[in-house]
């Protein structure tokens, strides 16, 4: 073992704000601070790993504490620096809370910050990952972070910031560090393999960059393994790199991808179970196949400039342009969620080459299965009566809300009420018109309600759409503000701002209204009927074209008639059970003693039974 050999992530580890790679906009913040003597005495930083968070806090460091310093370019050759560099606590003290995350380990540093530096002049603790520390010692920071001693600075360095507390968020200078481009690792990698000899080519290179979620250190860390197979006479490929990481060759996808894009299944489990034969994974393969069909369809979609997306050379892309001219963009995305199920299937099968076989054999399967989603697309939207033209990369339509029964039952208590009274039917033969306000309300619920229906068609993910259909209340559908609530406190969450299924709801008000509209998700409030009465009057034309006419002997004339008259008198505006008699000699006052079941309260129905619950001035009575 060679005790000399440094690992190229540690021998070309930035040593000036200069040589940090990226990050532009906190190297002239920090430079700023250094040079007008501006320095806080808390920061955090935060970002993906591999980005130069921990680096640029040592190189911070060294530019408070060097001998020649406070400067934005530290000597590197005093005593401070290279104690820095070494990692060596004497004045810079580096923390990991990953191991350091319990109360005693706080309550430690908060003992040893009340002492002087030794040879520097500030005291500086980098606590990386500090979102590991409990939140007991956290609290135990709190005071200490908000009012150090002189001369003691604090840097906080984490990949998940959504973890530290925000009191502790609050006392620190925030700085998120971004993840690097494509074409800067690449150019740093090409500096690193020619001072050290390494033989690779650009699209190599390249390969490493974009495999590398934007993380520098990884980058290195691959061209490390990749050295050993440098070669004077040959150069190292990206065929070298997959090789070495066990990934598919494109030529290898490719002939798959080919097979499974004409239906052809005998030669698609072929070309399989040679590429499971050369000692490839089900797992593996089924991954690399899914990063395949994602180029294959920014290279359909995309016109300009695929290969900025793409990790492809030229000659690759021109192969796969070819390979997508006969497959539509719907069938690719068929494809893409298939493999993306099958890759969950086997993460929980005993046996994954079953599985593996399965996958291809029906993605294999691809002109029949894109025919049949088509057609269960149609069927549902003829199921639903929606009258929007369907396409074969459209979404599942949900059918169209159900009248609930509780819609019968208003109409039904209406009437009895009717036969009740001893004011004799009328026998006229003149039409009677239904007053404009009750048919300007029926109308705006009735355009309430196709709303939320579009908007319901419009989330992609039918689990989601199911859930809404069930929890959800559209208080408000507009293209500035979207208000729905919601009763369970489960479902609320998942769908507020920060649930995971909150994306679906904006991505359907896009799809909807063609703006991205402020969303609202909150339980149930009493002033909902008010707020929904008022989105539902701006959907309505104040002067419709010709009012409702309702003859004598159309089929529920009488509930109209009686809708009419309740509307005339205040005292009816009360709910009663239907089980319960009233008599006539009873007081107001004992009727009011009645108890009125809570649920009658739109807020928990849908629009339909609500619109005719406005159309007849009704109540719901349970």
């Amino acid at each position: 073992m060679n005790k000399n050999y440094v690992p190229l992530y540690r021998k070309y580890r930035p040593q000036t704000l200069e040589q940090v790679v990226g990050q532009e906009h906190i190297k002239k913040a920090l430079a700023n601070a250094i040079e007008t003597d501006r320095i806080s005495h808390a920061y955090l930083f935060t970002g993906p790993r591999g980005t130069g968070k921990t680096s640029t806090a040592r190189i911070f460091a060294k530019s408070l504490n060097c001998e020649k310093g406070p400067t934005i370019s530290p000597c590197n050759e005093c005593e401070n620096c290279k104690n820095i560099t070494n990692s060596i606590p004497i004045d810079v003290i580096e923390i990991d809370a990953a191991s350091n995350r319990s109360v005693s380990d706080a309550e430690e540093i908060i003992q040893n910050v009340a002492m002087s530096p030794v040879h520097s002049r500030y005291k500086i603790y980098i606590i990386d990952e500090v979102h590991m520390l409990s939140t007991t010692a956290f609290n135990a920071l709190l005071k200490t972070l908000e009012e150090p001693p002189e001369n003691v600075i604090f840097i906080l360095a984490t990949t998940e910031v959504h973890k530290v507390l925000d009191t502790i968020k609050s006392r620190c200078q925030r700085f998120d560090f971004k993840r690097i481009t494509t074409d800067d690792i690449a150019k740093h990698l090409r500096y690193i393999s020619d001072q050290e000899n390494i033989n690779i080519d650009e699209d190599a290179l390249r390969y490493i960059a974009q495999n590398s979620a934007g993380g520098m250190r990884d980058s290195i860390a691959l061209l490390d393994q990749l050295s050993v197979l440098n070669s004077a006479d040959s150069q190292i490929t990206v065929d070298d790199i997959n090789r070495l990481l066990g990934r598919l060759s494109f030529d290898s996808l490719t002939s798959l991808f080919e097979a499974v894009s004409v239906s052809d299944q005998n030669d698609a489990i072929e070309k399989l179970n040679e590429i499971y034969d050369s000692g490839n994974e089900p797992s593996q393969i089924l991954s690399n196949f899914l990063d395949y069909l994602r180029n294959a369809l920014i290279v359909k979609s995309v016109e300009n400039s695929p290969e900025n997306i793409v990790q492809l050379n030229s000659e690759q892309l021109n192969i796969l342009k070819e390979k997508v001219m006969n497959i539509e963009t719907h069938q690719i995305v068929s494809l893409i969620d298939k493999c993306a199920e099958y890759i969950k299937e086997l993460k929980l099968s005993s046996n994954p080459k079953l599985w593996l076989d399965i996958a291809i054999l029906d993605m294999s399967n691809l002109t029949q299965n894109t025919k049949l989603e088509d057609l269960s697309k149609r069927i549902s939207a003829l199921e639903s009566g929606s009258s929007r033209p369907m396409n074969v990369s459209s979404y599942n339509t949900p059918p169209s809300p159900v009248m609930k029964p509780e819609v019968k039952r208003v109409a039904k208590t209406m009437t009895q009420k009717n036969e009740n009274t001893d004011e004799a039917p009328k026998t006229s033969q003149k039409e009677t018109p239904i007053p404009q306000p009750a048919k300007m309300q029926a109308s705006a619920n009735s355009a309430s309600s196709d709303l939320w229906v579009q908007f319901l068609n419009g989330v992609s993910s039918f689990p989601s759409r199911a859930i809404l259909k069930q929890q959800a209340i559209p208080v408000k559908l507009s293209a500035d503000e979207i208000i729905i609530a919601i009763k369970t406190p489960t479902w609320l969450s998942n769908f507020g701002p920060e649930g995971e299924r909150h994306a679906f709801l904006v991505e359907s008000a896009q799809k909807l209204f063609g703006t991205a509209p402020k969303i609202i998700v909150r339980s149930p409030q009493p002033g909902d009927d008010k707020l929904r009465s008022e989105a539902q009057a701006q959907n309505v034309n104040p002067e419709p074209k010709k009012p409702l006419i309702v003859e004598n002997n159309a089929p529920g004339k009488e509930v109209v008639e009686d809708a009419i008259s309740q509307a005339e008198d205040s005292e009816d505006d009360l709910d009663f059970s239907e089980d319960e008699e009233i008599s006539e000699d009873q007081t107001l006052d004992d009727k009011k003693k009645i108890e009125v079941n809570p649920k009658s309260d739109s807020t928990f129905h849908s629009d339909n039974v609500n619109m005719v619950m406005d159309l007849f001035e009704g109540k719901l009575i349970e």
